[in-house]
């Protein structure tokens, strides 16, 4: 089996990495083992993996693995130099096992070793070595590597260029390999193997691996045991050689040729079956197929040598890459899978040998048990015969006989064949009172006489000469069939018998005793070894697993309606600002509350229909995640959202202005909803291929078809309102870094510097404030009628108790503007709005209180006595008279006043500055902000569509995702959702979310732990995929790979209260079905 890369191998491999890598940054670097390391590439849309096995390999990976907890010193140091640089080259150094990835216009060089032990060396512009794996001593055929020494590339293999390959150097170096060859042959010791000696020599002498110079030799018609001596003793055979070496570099160009080369992996077949040799293309449906193989070697060309072997399969790959990762993650995960079976088989047979002793322990009371039967049987059947020997054996006693005598008078008895003594087994108990005696059962015992009868005459009839042995062998026969019993002498017959039926009532008691006690036992066992599987399987890696590629809409807040609409909202007022400038279009709809922190929420209309109207259960579905997303989910309060249409949201006030991020100006009527219940479902999409979505068009609503939304008008004329930026403010996952909210502080400056500068309007752009010397604390908005501060503390008490999530409240941008921009037609807003303007004009005016910190400390007590002299000698003086003092004693007062003076006018010039940078600064996003949003008019007005293709595709082709597959159906991922209830009715795996105290990263690993639970109950598996009912093996691999940190962003709420029922904690039979017991909203309950 291959497992390095040879010289082509990696000329190939960073040729398609220098297509890909390059432009792109490098985001972390992971460990993976001590010589094995995940680098992790991504710009906008799109990530790639890197996996580095020092040595050995070096591909991009589609595969998730598990990572180590910590950095390792290699890894820390590498993330300290290179972390968030951008690839500027890819390239293999010369022609040798060794790979240069450059960063930073050459800033950072880290070179990548594939022979010998492998190595993985930073070195900065200089090539002075900043970092490496492991240490080199110098020796033979490598230089010293130490960390400070330099990295001398012009020790690597052809680094100064590849010299020609004519026919002097290829007869120079087959005369070369000659020579080693004879010295070879001439050392004693193991014989070795001959063949392949052409091909050895030219491995050595050109830059070909021994595969591809397999390859070309095949079709030049030299075969294993063509020789060097044949080559340079026949020039035609010389010629011949050199236009194979030819054809060699041929293949190596066309294969350098394209951007993406094909790669091949040669495979066996386990079983031996089918010895055909097949072409399979790297396709899905040929899956099954594959796991019957045996991956063997992978190559960039098709090699003639060995695909024309009948017994192996050729497994052809669009991409080089993408071959050497499938067949190195093929070994590795196979490798992962059977260390975990062996670790469940381990704990189930240590709870098979536990449930085997506990019955083993049963079966032996029930043996008891029978056995006590049969001997008090046996000793009624046989009555008279047990008192007979009962009362010789006494009589023999009373006589006063020695024990050992009574002992060999039986034996002597036995001997003539007694018919009483031959009842008696010997050795005497008589130290017990007790003798053995050898009875027959009821039924036996006519037939046990008899037998004997027969048995005694045909002896007496026998030879003389017949041994001893061969004359006790029919006794024993007859012994064997007779039970073995212990006779009390002090007892009748029927008294020893109820003594044994009183034994087997005492086993059959302790037999259901133990039963009892084994059941727990047993339940111990398990829970004990399950514990310890669990705990051991937390220590193994993941079993890989293909890494989802994520949809575009998946880094916003989203959901599917019930009426198939894709519903999106902001995690914070950059998310905000990227749906409304991208992603709101021509018949899309708006929906909005006016709480604190609610979201800004846009559902997608039909693009092929966007003058249809959007059905109510949506825009009740829509409104519920506005509402969920504010404050209303923290204080349990039910509240009313709103919609407008999409050309009633703007970005400039009626003033011209153009708002700050996050803040959008509403005009005309808003349509309110009811009021919406805090009810929240997590739930899985399936996404279904093109031909599994047929199946689906009779369990579908139409799209867009419904009426008109059935809404509240609000009484008035028209209404403009400012939608307060700060109030989408919401919870940022800590893994999205396309948004990062930190921008955000800085608007708290926004209301304090707008009132020191009162000549433009105070929006500004965020993370313009530049004086942080005058910050106040946020104000809140005149339209959450009081609740601002009740939310705020609500958010700060659940922000310190969240797995390390930043939570920002910045003011918003829109509050400041209440006098100014709310139009006369409102006159709700506008008396709320003056009301806000007047508390913060009230509270300019204010003077600011000093806090405790500032008071003077207590003076020591010397010091205290020396002042009450002071002022009782100066008490008569007033500042008029000091001055006069100061300035006879030569003080430096004047020289104070006037660099106090020259401070103060500094200080002034400086704040002027900073007003015209930020006047500036205001004045440039002004500019920006209404061209972007006079292009963003005239694209709607034209029609000219801002999605690009793969969003255009995917907003057209939601019919791909479904709730429930049905039969049939080849389910291609799973896709986790966060959604109002009422949009999960039809989904198969889902669980209830109420406002609670549970941290949602808890509440998210008892969801996934439930249904991992559930998928593993045989139980509740489906193994055909027909029962709706029960869990599929498709969707249980699916539900089994879901990882937490990936899927505790979907929730947008912080604490929750997770309802699961019977059958979603894994004990019903419909194990994982959400739907069952979870309620019909409300407050919900527990189902017992």
């Amino acid at each position: 089996m291959k497992q390095r890369f040879s010289s082509l191998d990696i000329k190939i491999i960073a040729h398609e990495l220098s297509n890909t890598l390059t432009t792109l940054r490098l985001s972390n670097i992971y460990d993976l083992s001590s010589r094995i390391f995940l680098l992790k590439f991504a710009k906008p849309d799109h990530r790639e993996q890197l996996l580095i096995d020092s040595g050995f390999r070096c591909h991009l990976t589609a595969f998730s693995r598990g990572t180590a907890a910590a950095p390792s010193p290699f890894v820390a140091r590498l993330r300290k130099f290179i972390r968030t640089r951008r690839v500027t080259s890819v390239r293999q150094v010369g022609t040798d096992r060794v790979i240069e990835i450059v960063f930073s216009e050459g800033l950072y060089r880290l070179f990548l070793e594939f022979y010998a032990g492998g190595n993985v060396i930073l070195c900065d512009a200089e090539l002075n070595i900043l970092t490496l794996l492991r240490n080199v001593n110098e020796g033979e055929e490598h230089e010293r590597y130490r960390q400070g020494l330099k990295y001398n590339l012009h020790l690597r293999q052809n680094f100064d260029g590849v010299p020609e390959l004519t026919e002097e150097r290829v007869r120079v170096g087959l005369q070369k390999a000659q020579e080693r060859q004879a010295l070879e042959a001439k050392k004693p010791g193991k014989k070795r193997k001959g063949g392949d000696a052409l091909r050895k020599a030219l491995a050595t002498t050109t830059e070909f691996p021994p595969v591809l110079l397999d390859h070309v030799l095949e079709g030049g018609g030299f075969g294993r045991e063509s020789t060097v001596d044949e080559v340079l003793g026949d020039e035609a055979v010389l010629g011949r050689l050199m236009g194979c070496l030819r054809e060699a570099g041929e293949v190596v160009r066309e294969i350098m040729s394209k951007d993406v080369a094909k790669g091949y992996i040669l495979a066996r077949r386990k079983d031996g079956a089918k010895q055909e040799t097949k072409e399979v293309e790297g396709e899905e449906e040929e899956e099954d197929e594959r796991k019957g193989l045996m991956y063997e070697d992978f190559h960039p060309f098709r090699p003639k040598q060995l695909a024309e072997d009948p017994g192996v399969v050729v497994l052809e790959y669009e991409g080089f890459n993408k071959a050497v990762d499938e067949f190195f993650s093929s070994i590795e995960g196979q490798r992962l899978e059977s260390k975990l079976q062996e670790r469940e088989d381990t704990a189930r047979k240590k709870i098979e040998a536990a449930r085997q002793e506990q019955d083993k322990r049963i079966d032996g009371l029930q043996q008891v048990q029978e056995l006590n039967v049969r001997k008090a049987q046996a000793i009624q059947a046989n009555v008279p015969r047990v008192e007979e020997a009962v009362n010789a054996v006494n009589g023999l006693i009373a006589q006063g006989m020695d024990w050992v005598d009574i002992g060999h008078l039986i034996e002597s008895e036995q001997s003539r064949q007694n018919a009483v003594a031959m009842t008696i087994k010997l050795p005497l108990k008589l130290h017990e009172n007790t003798i053995t005696l050898l009875l027959s059962e009821n039924d036996d015992a006519d037939a046990s006489d008899d037998d004997m009868a027969d048995k005694t005459d045909s002896e007496a009839s026998d030879s003389e000469d017949e041994a001893p042995s061969e004359r006790a062998q029919p006794a024993a026969t007859v012994t064997d069939r007779r039970l073995t019993i212990d006779i009390d002498l002090a007892l009748s017959p029927w008294a020893n018998a109820r003594q044994y039926h009183d034994q087997r009532r005492t086993a059959a008691q302790k037999q259901e005793r133990t039963a009892l006690a084994s059941h727990k036992a047993l339940k111990n066992t398990e829970q004990r070894v399950m514990a310890d599987l669990k705990k051991g399987l937390k220590q193994e890696k993941d079993v890989l697993r293909p890494v989802r590629k994520q949809l575009w809409f998946e880094k916003f807040i989203y959901f599917i309606s019930s009426d198939n609409y894709l519903v999106l909202a902001g995690k914070d007022a950059q998310q905000n600002e990227i749906l409304y400038r991208r992603y709101l279009k021509k018949g899309d709809v708006y929906v909005h509350a006016d709480l604190h922190g609610a979201a800004s929420v846009i559902i997608k209309n039909n693009p092929a229909t966007p003058d249809a109207p959007i059905p109510p259960s949506t825009l009740s579905q829509a409104g519920s995640m506005a509402v969920c997303t504010s404050s209303a989910w923290d204080s349990k309060a039910a509240m009313s959202a709103w919609w407008v249409n999409w050309d009633q949201v703007s970005k400039t006030a009626p003033t011209g202005e153009y708002l700050a991020t996050g803040g959008f100006m509403v005009r005309g009527k808003k349509n309110f909803l009811p009021p919406s219940q805090l009810l929240l479902g997590f739930a899985v999409m399936f996404c279904i291929s093109e031909e599994s979505k047929a199946r689906h068009v009779k369990h579908r609503l139409g799209n867009g078809a419904g009426p008109a939304a059935d809404v509240v008008k609000e009484d008035g004329g028209e209404d403009v309102a400012s939608v307060n930026a700060t109030e989408a403010a919401h919870e940022t996952d800590d893994e999205d870094d396309e948004f990062p909210d930190a921008v955000l502080d800085d608007a708290k400056n926004e209301q304090t510097e707008a009132d020191e500068d009162d000549d433009f309007e105070d929006v500004r752009q965020a993370g313009s404030g530049d004086d942080d010397d005058h910050r106040v604390e946020a104000r809140s908005n005149p339209l959450q009628n009081g609740h601002h501060t009740d939310a705020a503390n609500d958010d700060d008490a659940s922000g310190s108790e969240d797995d390390g999530e930043a939570d920002f409240d910045p003011s918003a941008a829109a509050e400041t503007r209440g006098e100014d921009d709310e139009p006369e037609e409102e006159p709700t807003d506008i008396e709320a709005a003056q009301t806000g303007g007047q508390k913060r004009q009230s509270k300019k005016d204010q003077p600011v209180a000093i806090s405790q910190s500032n008071k003077p400390a207590q003076q020591k007590r010397g010091k205290r006595a020396k002042a009450k002299k002071q002022a009782a000698k100066y008490a008569n003086q007033d500042e008029e008279d000091r001055a006069l003092a100061m300035q006879l004693l030569g003080s430096k007062a004047a020289d104070e006043k006037s660099t106090a003076e020259a401070a103060e006018a500094a200080q002034k010039e400086s704040l002027e500055e900073a007003r015209a940078r930020r006047r500036a600064q205001h004045e440039k996003a002004q500019k920006q902000g209404l061209e972007a949003e006079e292009i963003r008019r005239l694209n709607l007005e034209e029609g000219v569509e801002a999605l690009d293709e793969d969003e255009a595709s995917q907003l057209t082709s939601l019919d791909s995702y479904v709730g429930a597959s049905l039969p049939g159906d080849e389910i291609i991922d799973i896709i986790p959702v966060c959604a109002p209830w009422a949009a999960l009715a039809k989904h198969k795996y889902k669980v209830k979310m109420q406002p609670g105290q549970t941290k949602k990263g808890k509440a998210v690993r008892e969801m996934l732990g439930a249904w991992v639970k559930a998928s593993k109950d045989k139980r509740a598996l489906d193994e055909k995929s027909e029962d709706k009912e029960k869990i599929w093996p498709r969707e249980a691999e699916l539900l089994q790979g879901l990882k937490e940190t990936e899927v505790v962003g979907v929730v947008p709420v912080k604490m929750v209260r997770v309802v699961l029922s019977h059958a979603e904690k894994g004990k019903g039979g419909a194990a994982a079905r959400g739907g069952k017991g979870g309620g019909r909203g409300g407050k919900g309950s527990k189902k017992k």
